[in-house]
């Protein structure tokens, strides 16, 4: 079965959740920011359940905080599909997205990877069944068009240019839809702002930047720009 989508659309799924979020900014752009870096990009305790400087500052689970993101993601991508139908969540963290998507849908076939061993050892056991430790610069084990649904929550921006070709046809290999967002800026204040926020990004483009990488490596899907504003 092959891909309907050819042109990359930009939607807005989780961009109301992301803005009722107050950040302090400046506070993080001090001299420690760099080992904070450091310490975040091992993705283990600290970055989840440490101190608020090397990331999350405890990555909990909140009943419903996800209830709106799914009445719109099954609006868009759901609402044709069997109830059996399969999702992987690349970077899925602790799963607590997958775990209310379950709920919504006990029939669904729902997977999710992440690079942190302590993310996914703190997942849920009603889906942990299905998420596994995974690099997104190595290939999966899924045959061609396996899922019906790929997303990316947060994910790409953590990785360097010339490691997103890989990433995108991974992407295109695997699934018929997708959904990804990533971290961008429209003016210097929130390039100032996404800098001093971001613990692991390795990437900070523009809008205009992310469609260029988009065309030329041949990404089909959906795409959301959370700003920091």
């Amino acid at each position: 079965m092959k891909k309907k989508n050819k042109n990359p659309r930009e939607v807005k799924i989780v961009t109301q959740l992301h803005n009722s979020v107050k950040r302090e900014y400046s506070k993080y752009m001090s001299e420690e920011k760099p080992k904070c870096m450091t310490e975040a990009k091992k993705y283990g305790k600290n970055f989840f359940d440490g101190e608020r400087k090397y990331g999350y500052g405890g990555y909990y689970y909140i009943d419903g905080r996800w209830d709106k993101i799914i009445n719109i993601f099954e609006k868009i991508y759901l609402k044709k599909l069997p109830e059996n139908f399969k999702l992987l969540d690349a970077g899925c963290g602790k799963g607590f997205f997958l775990k209310d998507l379950k709920k919504r849908y006990p029939l669904s076939r729902l997977y999710g990877y992440d690079i942190s061993k302590y993310a996914i050892n703190k997942s849920d056991k009603k889906i942990n069944y299905n998420l596994f430790v995974h690099d997104a610069l190595k290939k999966t084990k899924f045959s061609k068009l396996f899922f019906d649904v790929y997303t990316a929550f947060g994910l790409l921006h953590n990785f360097k240019i010339n490691q997103m070709k890989f990433i995108f046809d991974e992407i295109n290999r695997i699934s018929k839809k997708q959904y990804i967002w990533v971290e961008s800026y429209r003016n210097d204040k929130e390039l100032y702002n996404l800098q001093c926020w971001a613990r692991t990004a390795d990437s900070f483009f523009d809008p205009d930047e992310w469609r260029w990488i988009f065309k030329n490596f041949e990404y089909t899907g959906d795409y959301e720009f959370i700003y920091f504003n």
